[in-house]
């Protein structure tokens, strides 16, 4: 078996001076941040403020036009930078692979880099499936479960990988109340247990709010604020407020008459 890549507690992020455009659409207009070694940090800000297209650039998806990104201080574009650094990412579309089975799938980064037997690797996989609400899952089609169900399969996918750097973009979006709790846990724990760095990209608030160490607000391509649940909940700037504050609308009686 071949030996795993070289194993840091935890990792830092800067991002110096990023601008991405798409056209004449201007995404992302110069965002610096530094996100320090094992903490949660979280992104927050409406829909179309460049917060999915900030994530994608962080995981080297994306090239910026102008401005770099570093983890652990080597650009993320830097040849061999992934065989150095454990690197997750949970996507919105969950991403699983639809000619691989589920436990296929949770199992598959272990299994291309042979880090593990595959009795071993078919209890890892039980385990974290269980642990997201999925267990007997494993001989199952993507196909055949829920958009919320393959979610959490790429979470649990995720999780196999124990991070050193842990990426999400709306981790617990289509999922109930309960399992959106698990999902907050499973990421607390990994971070107790690992010190992972973890960036998430949300528009739950209660979420952002109870589990990040700092969070960013990012308003049309800009970083707005960045600071702890507590200095975010005290800011005095109406568009933070107006955002965490936004109640969901009240849906009215159909007229059955």
């Amino acid at each position: 078996m071949s030996a795993a890549p070289s194993q840091l507690e935890n990792v830092s992020v800067e991002v110096r001076g990023l601008h991405k455009s798409f056209g004449s659409l201007h995404v992302l207009k110069g965002l610096s941040f530094n996100v320090k070694p094992g903490e949660i940090f979280v992104i927050m800000g409406p829909s179309g403020s460049g917060k999915s297209v900030l994530l994608r650039h962080i995981i080297g998806l994306e090239k910026p036009d102008e401005g770099e990104i570093l983890i652990q201080g080597e650009p993320v574009n830097e040849s061999g930078l992934r065989d150095k650094y454990r690197i997750a990412m949970v996507f919105q579309s969950a991403a699983l692979l639809t000619s691989l089975t589920v436990g296929e799938n949770v199992g598959l980064y272990l299994a291309e880099h042979r880090l593990k037997s595959p009795s071993e690797i078919a209890a890892i996989v039980s385990q974290k499936l269980e642990a997201v609400g999925l267990k007997g899952v494993e001989n199952r089609a993507p196909a055949e479960l829920s958009g919320g169900m393959q979610k959490r399969v790429a979470i649990a996918r995720a999780l196999v990988m124990e991070p050193q750097l842990f990426l999400f973009d709306e981790p617990t979006a289509e999922l109930d109340p309960p399992m959106a709790v698990t999902i907050d846990e499973e990421i607390l724990e990994l971070k107790n247990r690992t010190h992972a760095t973890s960036i998430i990209v949300t528009h739950d608030r209660p979420m952002a709010l109870s589990l990040a160490d700092r969070v960013a607000m990012i308003i049309e391509g800009q970083i707005l604020f960045i600071g702890t649940p507590d200095e975010v909940r005290r800011h005095p700037d109406s568009r933070i407020q107006k955002f965490i504050n936004a109640k969901p609308p009240v849906s009215k009686p159909r007229n059955m008459s």
